[in-house]
């Protein structure tokens, strides 16, 4: 359970620092518009995507027990987030993120961590492809600039209030939403190291302040961003209020889990080293205690940042404080930058999000599955959408422990990661 930092701080060096510094300003700069794109679409305010890039990607490298995890909002938590916020509140949604906190931080002490592998892939599959659908359509309405009533959190009910505001489709809106959407699946083909995230939200973004005044920007709609952090806080808490919360508790500690320990063995693999599996739930529960205390959402470790820390040359989890500190400081400095963004292109950047989540490429290998694998990856996926997330994890857990069960598996599988970067690291804790 030892913290990864102690660890690498023992021959530390300014050359290491200064390679950390550059991937921790690198991963900043992606961490900036997509924290903002996930808070918007969780239904929250834009500044509690930077607060929880800031507090919970802070905590999560300090305390954490991989050297490169990089921490803070994802796109996994979008659908559960909304509907927590939809149905109790924001202040609903601080008191669940407190609970998955301490949940996480009483896994860790139990050294939970290796147990969590023993969830199915086929689930880990489908929910993250449900996850993927709803994310994707949760942006028409911002891609397309329409104009209307919030959406409702379920499924069907958020179809048809689509369809309801059809008429308020934006014409400019909706071009710079697909045409964003395009330019960084094809530039992201043809040079995949630049982070044309970044690069083509900012230039829509100038666009639409030069030449497109229909366009509506983070600050058009949610105000000026705060300059720095708020002061912490409790929120209110009763009896009532967290039996109310648990299951959304319990499935928000079971995505940091689950995405945390998924991007630890990516990293590991990326570095050809070994996390701490316990060290890493231990931070989440520290990170989901600390973020919500200054309005934060929930934080876990974020695949694809992680993956850019490493490209850009990270290897501590010094890369991912002073990545906490950049967003800090574009917070304090940078703030009316940021409201400058475009809705459009910030919705077309999570539509790529959840594009990439749902991993396409594999289902020629998903459709090689035995039956009774791939029918259960549909089911949760169908559950996630139509039903409920809690619910999907808990059946398709359930049903998948059974299926295994039934054909003498005891041993953990190994999981499938996404990214597939060559080397050969080791998955055991130090």
């Amino acid at each position: 359970m030892k913290p990864k930092i102690l660890t690498t701080m023992q021959h530390y060096s300014f050359s290491a620092f200064g390679a950390d510094a550059l991937a921790g300003l690198t991963v900043a700069l992606v961490a900036l518009p997509l924290s903002i794109a996930i808070a918007i679409a969780s239904g929250a305010e834009p500044a509690a995507g930077l607060i929880t890039a800031v507090v919970g990607g802070f905590m999560i490298s300090a305390l954490g027990g991989s050297r490169v995890q990089i921490g803070g909002p994802t796109g996994a938590f979008i659908v559960v987030v909304y509907g927590v916020i939809h149905d109790h509140g924001y202040s609903g949604l601080l008191v669940a993120t407190l609970m998955a906190g301490v949940i996480l931080l009483i896994a860790g002490f139990l050294r939970a961590g290796r147990l969590i592998r023993h969830v199915p892939e086929a689930v880990i599959e489908g929910f993250t492809i449900g996850i993927a659908v709803v994310i994707a359509f949760s942006q028409i309405k911002d891609l397309a600039g329409m104009s209307g009533p919030a959406l409702p959190a379920d499924f069907l009910p958020k179809l048809q209030g689509l369809w309801a505001m059809r008429a308020t489709v934006e014409p400019a809106a909706l071009a710079m939403g697909v045409g964003c959407v395009a330019a960084i699946l094809i530039l992201r083909r043809v040079a995949p190291r630049i982070p044309w995230l970044v690069l083509v939200v900012a230039v829509a973004s100038v666009v639409s302040a030069l030449a497109l005044p229909s366009v509506e920007t983070v600050s058009g709609r949610y105000g000026a961003l705060p300059e720095g952090l708020p002061m912490p806080h409790l929120p209110a808490v009763s009896a009532e209020l967290m039996i109310a919360l648990l299951p959304s508790a319990l499935t928000i500690a079971f995505l940091a889990g689950i995405e945390s320990l998924l991007s630890a063995i990516v990293a590991d693999r990326m570095i050809g080293g070994a996390h701490r599996s316990n060290a890493e739930l231990i931070a989440q529960g520290a990170a989901n205690i600390a973020s919500p205390l200054f309005g934060g959402l929930p934080a876990t470790g974020a695949i694809a940042r992680t993956a850019t820390n490493v490209n850009a040359g990270g290897r501590t989890p010094v890369a991912g404080m002073v990545h906490a500190l950049v967003v800090l400081v574009a917070m304090v400095f940078l703030g009316s930058l940021a409201g400058a963004l475009a809705l459009p292109a910030l919705a077309g950047l999570l539509v790529v999000t959840a594009w990439t989540m749902s991993e396409p490429h594999r289902w020629s290998e998903r459709l090689k599955m035995p039956r009774a694998d791939f029918a259960l990856l549909l089911l949760t996926a169908v559950m996630t959408v139509l039903a409920d997330l809690a619910l999907a994890i808990a059946v398709g857990t359930v049903l998948g422990l059974a299926l295994r069960l039934s054909r003498g598996e005891i041993d953990a599988p190994s999981w499938h990661t996404p990214f597939r970067w060559g080397g050969r690291g080791r998955s055991d804790d130090e």
